[in-house]
Parts: structure tokens; sequence; C-alpha cells
């Protein structure tokens, strides 16, 4: 109540005003006006397509490495399981602002940047070095792979967790009937997995609407507002341009993509419990 409900009935309340900190103008009403200046600013237009190519791309990728990784970790007889999960799970524990900060060492420009190098050495001196953080069509692919590196690590525990869930049974059963490997893995291990899968998906989803960090810290929205996103954009009007009724409506805007997000959740969950 005290912490998210009061704050975003003010913040509703107050994306129907002009509200701009530091001004002697009166605060002025002005309904949906800042809603219909959004659904026609530039800027806030490009921060939802790279919002958007972010969650298009980034939750799959994740999401598949992850549940690799389990399946890789989710060995009780094998020794490195414990040591490999632990080591997976590391960067998850990592603040972002220190993992961006070592990343943007790891893209640094030129031939002798570890990026380019290790390319370099991978193709046989046929990668040409680029400047991955301020070059538009390497920009956000950068935040991209940083991203996934961060947060596989979690998806791997939660769908190692639900791996070890699935009965046995199953498994035993499936063998004696002569299923392979790839058999028991499509007809046993997703169907069980599907809320699991589900929910992480969906999850990394929201998370990409709240991309800010890596932005702030690596490409401060460029290059050419290519990295931009609408928590960047609300940071930008809140905090730079003190435009706080702009600020509260893209509070708004981004608490119904996740409460939509978290809807479809609900929907994929009960259809198969159904």
């Amino acid at each position: 109540m005290l912490f998210l409900l009061i704050p975003f009935v003010l913040s509703f309340l107050i994306s129907f005003t002009d509200l701009r900190l530091g001004t002697p103008y009166p605060i002025r009403f002005v309904g949906l006006g800042q809603y219909s200046r959004l659904a026609v600013d530039q800027g806030v237009l490009r921060a939802l397509r790279n919002n958007l190519l972010f969650g298009l791309f980034v939750p799959p990728i994740q999401t598949g490495l992850a549940l690799t990784l389990a399946c890789l970790v989710n060995r009780p007889g094998w020794r490195l399981a414990v040591p490999l999960r632990a080591l997976f799970f590391l960067p998850v524990l990592f603040p972002m602002s220190l993992v961006a900060v070592i990343w943007r060492y790891l893209y640094a420009p030129g031939p002798l940047g570890p990026f380019n190098w290790l390319l370099g050495m991978l193709t046989f001196g046929m990668w040409q070095p680029h400047d991955f953080l301020h070059e538009p069509r390497w920009a956000l692919p950068a935040l991209a792979l940083l991203s996934v590196w961060q947060g596989v690590g979690l998806q791997m525990v939660l769908l190692l967790g639900g791996l070890q869930q699935v009965p046995v049974d199953l498994y035993e059963a499936a063998a004696m009937d002569g299923a392979g490997p790839w058999l028991c893995f499509r007809r046993i291990t997703l169907p069980m997995l599907r809320n699991t899968l589900v929910f992480t998906t969906l999850m990394t989803t929201i998370l990409a609407f709240r991309l800010f960090d890596q932005v702030q810290i690596l490409t401060q929205g460029g290059p050419a507002d290519c990295t931009t996103t609408l928590m960047y954009e609300l940071f930008r009007s809140a905090f730079e341009r003190q435009q706080m009724g702009r600020a509260c409506a893209l509070t708004v805007l981004l608490v119904g993509i996740v409460i939509g997000l978290a809807a479809l959740q609900r929907l994929a969950v009960r259809e198969q419990q159904l």
C-alpha cells in the first residue's frame, strides 16, 4: 500500500497534469494530453521499438540457453554439477553497475579490445574491429548479449527446480518403451516444464521493458537514440527535464505493459491446467 499502490495512484493523477518542477507557472489539468503527446512522440516510439526488439530476441535466446544449462547440471551423480551451478549463477549476484563497467572494457574499440581481439583470432584476421557501443547496428545487440549473460543463471535455477519436479518414473517407463533422450525431452521434459517456461519467459520479457542500467552506464541512449528505452525516457523526463507529468504518464504506460504481460502468463498457465 505504502510503496506501490499509493505512489502509482499519485503518478496516475499527476499524468493528467503538466506538472514540471522548477517552473513558476501553475499546474494545469491537461486530461489525456500527456498520453496523446506520447502517442506521437518520436523519442517514445523509438524507445518502445527498442524495447520490443529487445523483448523479442532476448527472452527466447536466454530461455533456450538457460534450459540447456539446466539440463546439463541436472545430473545428481556428476561431481561437476554443483560447481557448474554455482559458476553459471554467479553473474546474477553481481550488481548490474559492476557488470556494465566490466563489459565496457570487453567492448573496447580497436583490435586490442577483448571481443574484437577474440573475434579476430577466431576468424583468422578476417574480422574488422568495431566500436560496439557507438555504432548504431551493434549497440543494442551488445546490450542484449550482456543481459543474456548476466540473467541466464537465474532462469537456469528456476528451470532446474522444474526439472527436479519431473517424476523419474516417466523417464524409466519411456526408456522401457524404447524412447531415446531426444524423444523423452520432447514428450516428457518440455510438457512438464511448460508452466515454468511460460513464467521464466514472461518474467524476462517484463525485465526487458525495465531495461535501464545497461543503457545509462554504457550508451546513455545513443548512438542516435538506437538504445534508448521507455525506462530511460522516463529517467530523462523526470530527472533531467523535470517533466513530472510526462514521466508519470510513461510510468502508467510501463505498468500497463507489465500488467498485460502478467495477464498473458496467467491465461497461458490456466489454459494448461484446464
